[in-house]
């Protein structure tokens, strides 16, 4: 890892923050990461939804591979809303007020996504959901990564309680089959209301300076220029490169967990069970944030992340050549487990090469931007699919985890201080 005398400095203050908490601070930080946790698992909750309905809204709906992706594209219309409004909320109102009110989008765009309204009224949900999810994802990357105390390994656990895309397609897949199978939706806005309960209780609304007040964490360095802070970031090269990284990232997660089901299900001969193959791939992505944190040090996360995208392009070949169900699953599992560590190492590395006072909006827009891959990689799949049939999932997976090596190669190890 190429880490400089600002990161040993950070080490220090880090012992030092801790050494200097209270007992009751020491709670509140705690209690704080696993509120912050929670949003994040709504968001793979989230994730892992849409695979297992996927042939049930075709069917219901009479819509062709791109017709229904349609759903992929407003979503990621929410997304970019999101990840641009970001920007400006979070200087005008602050972590607290913007979090929960892409919480509040979220619970709104379920309670429209369960009454399965027509068509076009069912996807004005996606977009209402895709604005919040990305609010609260940038803000919940931003505070983690604000954090002085093991930032890295609160970055990998945080990303890890994605796995809530491990539980949703369990029950997305039990409700596929159901005559009323919008009704999973109602179980989305359960989450989505603890959610919002919990973030209004832990946080109130304060702004993360004050949050972070409240476990003894003294606020982060400002910057000095007199240029707005979206122009700041906006400016740095690095930010876009590694934008487009997560978004291509996400992209591919989202598309492996989504449209794989539909792969399995038409070109390997599966069952109506085939969902469970999607909560494998998302449980596979659970593990591997947290259980490959020690490879990730031992071998340094710039390095290892090249070593993890060469085994996922082998493995997802394994899926494109072998016509195998059980074997074709558990590579699908593995190409999880690779995957998984690739976005938390990719918002540490964030975090070392930007100056401190713009890590915060930095994240939160790498984050929201990087969203709109859950939506536009998934969208250009049916896309295809609809020309080629759905057996071009494949080639277009091994491309894409081909170009986000190739990201990754670009984004700098270093990068201005200064602006």
């Amino acid at each position: 890892m190429q880490v400089g005398s600002s990161a040993s400095d950070s080490r220090a203050a880090s012992v030092f923050d801790l050494k200097a908490q209270t007992k009751p601070q020491r709670l509140r930080a705690r209690v704080q990461f696993a509120t912050v946790c929670g949003a994040m698992y709504l968001a793979g909750w989230n994730d892992g939804t849409t695979g297992p309905l996927l042939p049930r809204i075709q069917k219901v709906y009479d819509l062709n591979f791109a017709v229904v992706s349609l759903i992929f594209v407003f979503a990621c219309v929410g997304f970019l809303s999101g990840a641009f409004a970001n920007l400006y909320l979070d200087e005008r109102f602050g972590f607290g007020k913007v979090i929960v009110i892409g919480s509040v989008c979220q619970v709104i765009a379920y309670a429209i996504e369960a009454a399965a309204l027509p068509f076009p009224a069912f996807v004005l949900g996606y977009v209402i959901n895709g604005f919040g999810m990305a609010l609260q994802d940038a803000q919940s990357n931003g505070f983690v990564a604000s954090l002085k105390d093991n930032p890295e390994v609160k970055m990998g656990i945080l990303h890890a309680v994605s796995g809530g895309a491990l539980s949703s397609p369990l029950v997305a897949t039990q409700f596929a089959q159901l005559p009323h199978w919008s009704f999973h939706y109602l179980c989305s806005l359960g989450v989505a209301f603890i959610n919002t309960v919990l973030l209004i209780a832990v946080f109130g609304l304060k702004t993360q300076d004050e949050c972070l007040a409240q476990i003894g964490q003294p606020p982060g360095e400002k910057g000095t220029s007199e240029k707005s802070q979206f122009s700041q970031i906006l400016r740095l090269r690095a930010v876009h490169l590694l934008a487009f990284f997560i978004l291509t990232l996400v992209g591919v997660e989202v598309t492996v967990g989504g449209w794989m089901v539909t792969y399995i299900i038409d070109v390997r001969g599966g069952g109506p069970s085939s969902g469970y193959i999607s909560s494998g791939f998302w449980g596979g992505l659970m593990v591997g944030r947290v259980t490959l944190l020690w490879v990730n040090k031992k071998v340094g996360e710039r390095r290892v992340l090249f070593i993890y995208a060469i085994l996922a392009i082998g493995l997802q070949l394994v899926v494109w050549l072998v016509p195998s169900l059980i074997g074709g699953g558990v590579a699908v599992s593995l190409i999880g487990v690779i995957l998984g560590p690739m976005y938390p190492i990719a918002m540490n590395h964030t975090v070392r090469i930007l100056p401190e006072w713009l890590i915060t909006g930095s994240i939160g827009w790498i984050a929201g931007f990087g969203q709109a891959g859950s939506a536009l990689l998934p969208f250009l799949t049916g896309a295809i699919a609809s020309k080629t049939g759905i057996k071009s999932l494949q080639p277009f997976l091994v491309s894409m985890m081909a170009f986000l090596t190739v990201l990754w190669a670009l984004v700098p190890t270093t990068a201005r201080r200064t602006e």
